[in-house]
């Protein structure tokens, strides 16, 4: 784990500075981003999915941050983070930003203007990046509550208008279906790597492929999970 004071400048720059053989990518997200269930950041869908995709990456997870909320100790939301994950440095070929359970109740105005100031950013600061979402999380086998869908609705709207190209990977109304931790909302590591599948086979539907294993640049990848005191939300 990186020291989150500085999370990521000492191995980021590794990427920035030598000779570009990779795509990059950065992801920003909540605790399915920090590792919470299997409880280690290497093994959250994120690493899980950069290890296939064998891409530069740099990996920031926050639980219970989101698009409006800050999550644990304040380290959130999404847009700050992706300030830390210097952006135009790394110049990524894709963004990915997972979040939005945890901006459940927020006023569906203010999670459209977040969202959108959130694309916003990113378009300022990598212009060439294709960006994709990756939006509400639930606990299996309840009903979900209707804040949820609202927020899950709001995320997908403003996106689209935002940036009509970004890629929708939308657990709940997928109904996606994974191995869950005893907690009931997060992955195991075995739903982790499940999660990772499917957000391979999405991107790979969108033409965003790993690089052959013929390639032998072996890929830098930065990755901070922040541990939640209590476990965190999603």
């Amino acid at each position: 784990m990186l020291a989150a004071r500085d999370p990521f400048a000492g191995c980021e720059q590794r990427i920035e500075r030598r000779p570009r053989k990779l795509p990059a990518l950065a992801i920003v997200g909540a605790s399915y981003t920090a590792g919470v269930g299997p409880d280690n950041p290497a093994l959250s869908w994120a690493a899980d999915l950069v290890r296939h995709l064998r891409w530069d990456a740099v990996i920031y997870g926050v639980p219970g941050a989101g698009y409006v909320r800050t999550g644990t100790d304040r380290l959130g939301p999404m847009a700050r983070m992706l300030d830390l994950e210097r952006l135009p440095g790394l110049a990524p070929s894709l963004v990915i930003v997972q979040a939005g359970h945890d901006d459940s109740g927020v006023p569906v105005r203010v999670e459209r203007r977040q969202v959108t100031a959130t694309i916003d950013l990113i378009r300022a600061k990598t212009p060439d990046a294709q960006i994709a979402l990756l939006t509400v999380f639930a606990s299996p086998n309840v009903k979900v509550p209707a804040a949820l869908w609202r927020t899950d609705h709001a995320i997908v709207a403003a996106a689209l208008d935002a940036d009509p190209r970004a890629i929708i990977m939308d657990p709940l109304t997928g109904h996606w279906k994974f191995q869950h931790a005893h907690d009931r909302l997060h992955p195991t590591a075995a739903g982790d790597r499940w999660i990772a599948r499917k957000v391979a086979s999405i991107l790979d539907d969108n033409g965003i492929d790993p690089v052959p294993s013929s390639v032998t640049t072996a890929a830098v990848i930065c990755d901070l999970g922040v541990q939640a005191g209590g476990g965190g939300d999603a």
